[in-house]
């Protein structure tokens, strides 16, 4: 009774939570595409150290190599949560992808295991469906123990607790479509154009994923306790070739976001979702939501034949690019329903934004606004 006391409280606290502080965030650099690269670990935390390497050393490399090749992108702006060998705490991974207001945060690991276990896993954020991916999210997380006053600074969350993982997936919620799009070309990439083994996309309770207000995706390039293949991610050819992977999955990811509009660029797809959404209103004075379907340098008139039979498409121009817009209203319930609707045609990167006085702002800030 008092476990399923705790999940209750938990749930709840970190859905009102959600609602107060998730956000689609405006990016700082309106004509830049922002990535964060976060290399794992770091300073006296050196991660695994299976077969003699340290996942901090191997992970760095492979995040260099991707940041290097991404930066010459005229239109990709590159942040790294660290460039040499420092101890970065999880919390401060996080904060340096939610102040660059990113589009991207990909960090990149090692794996472990007491086993012949070998191949890579790209995680989203989401309840562990299975003891394995509990324990790989336990191990990663467990890095706060090294921070001084972690009690302080993570709110009573505990890494050994299932009642924390299952509360920690709520804050993600709004960008797992966008999560998962980008974590199945990583292990497409991974498998059919390097050849690894892939052991598919997975969801655990990773905490620098929870913290993150962004679509966000944690890799796991390999297993370093596998001999043949700990020698292969410690090697210069290893590294470059996992490296490529994860910068094609990156322009690919963008490549769609940029062209999601006026033609089947995605296949159409059910509901992503059963659940009706309730019908009540839940309306926010001053504020008007949108549903961003797509960003693109095309000119497209606003008219539903361009947008597979969506209508009240409007659009503004940022930069050089156009950002296209499905329906309009201060109700949020309904800007829900539109969301869902865009998914199911064929809009699966879309998501919910904020204006005031014609200004968009963050939905978190939208958010704290009172709602009648």
């Amino acid at each position: 009774m008092k476990t399923n006391l705790q999940y209750i409280i938990v749930c709840v606290t970190l859905l009102f939570t959600c609602f107060l502080t998730s956000a689609n965030n405006i990016t700082k650099n309106e004509d830049k595409f922002v990535v964060v690269l976060d290399a794992g670990h770091g300073g006296h935390d050196s991660g695994n150290l299976g077969s003699g390497y340290k996942e901090k050393e191997i992970a760095l490399k492979i995040v260099l190599a991707v940041g290097n090749e991404l930066e010459k992108n005229e239109d990709i702006k590159v942040i790294y949560t660290r460039k040499n060998d420092k101890f970065v705490t999880l919390r401060g991974r996080a904060k340096i992808a939610n102040d660059a207001g990113a589009d991207l945060f990909v960090s990149v690991h090692c794996n472990a295991h007491n086993s012949s276990a070998h191949g890579t896993e790209t995680f989203v954020l989401g309840l562990h469906a299975d003891q394995r991916n509990f324990e790989i999210a336990k191990k990663e997380n467990e890095v706060i123990f090294l921070e001084a006053d972690y009690q302080k600074h993570y709110e009573g969350f505990d890494p050994n607790s299932p009642e924390s993982m299952i509360g920690i997936t709520i804050m993600q919620e709004l960008y797992l479509e966008q999560s998962i799009s980008l974590a199945r070309l990583v292990e497409d990439s991974f498998k059919d154009k390097r050849k690894r083994n892939s052991r598919g996309v997975k969801q655990a309770g990773f905490w620098v994923l929870h913290n993150t207000y962004m679509p966000s995706v944690l890799i796991e390039t390999g297993f370093l306790t596998y001999k043949k293949e700990g020698a292969y991610l410690n090697s210069k050819n290893g590294q470059t070739k996992m490296s490529s992977s994860i910068i094609e999955a990156i322009l690919t990811y963008k490549k769609n976001l940029d062209q999601n509009i006026g033609e089947n660029i995605y296949e159409e797809t059910p509901s992503i979702s059963n659940q009706e959404t309730k019908n009540v209103e839940l309306i926010y004075n001053n504020i008007i939501f949108k549903v961003q379907i797509a960003a693109s340098s095309r000119d497209l008139e606003p008219q539903s034949y361009n947008f597979k039979g969506l209508s009240e498409i409007s659009k503004v121009k940022v930069g050089g690019l156009f950002k296209y817009y499905y329906g309009s209203t201060s109700d949020l319930n309904e800007i829900r329903r539109l969301e869902s609707l865009a998914k199911q045609k064929g809009y699966t990167s879309s998501f919910v934004v904020a204006f005031e006085d014609g200004k968009q702002i963050k939905l978190s800030e939208a958010l704290k606004t009172r709602a009648n």
